[in-house]
């Protein structure tokens, strides 16, 4: 849904919208930076991973679609909680 769509630019991005020229004016650390997705290495028991300063999502290699979808949408949710200081 929208909801979950704007929490995953979130997630990657840091900012839940689009730019008004859409993808690729999407900004960067160093100026205009693509959205990319990259392959992470080790366990498939790790959560995806983002780096904002370069709109890069890393990913494991997961078994199958579900726990693709399983553990992206923990990590989103997850991470936009912040890291629960209190």
């Amino acid at each position: 849904d929208q909801e979950e769509r704007a929490r995953l630019l979130q997630f990657v991005t840091g900012t839940s919208k689009v730019p008004l020229d859409g993808f690729k004016n999407l900004m960067g650390m160093s100026g205009i930076q693509r959205f990319q997705i990259h392959r992470a290495y080790g366990s498939v028991d790790r959560l995806p991973s983002a780096h904002t300063c370069f709109n890069q999502l890393d990913l494991p290699e997961y078994p199958s679609y579900e726990h693709l979808k399983e553990r992206l949408l923990m990590a989103v949710r997850e991470g936009s909680e912040g890291f629960g200081f209190g």
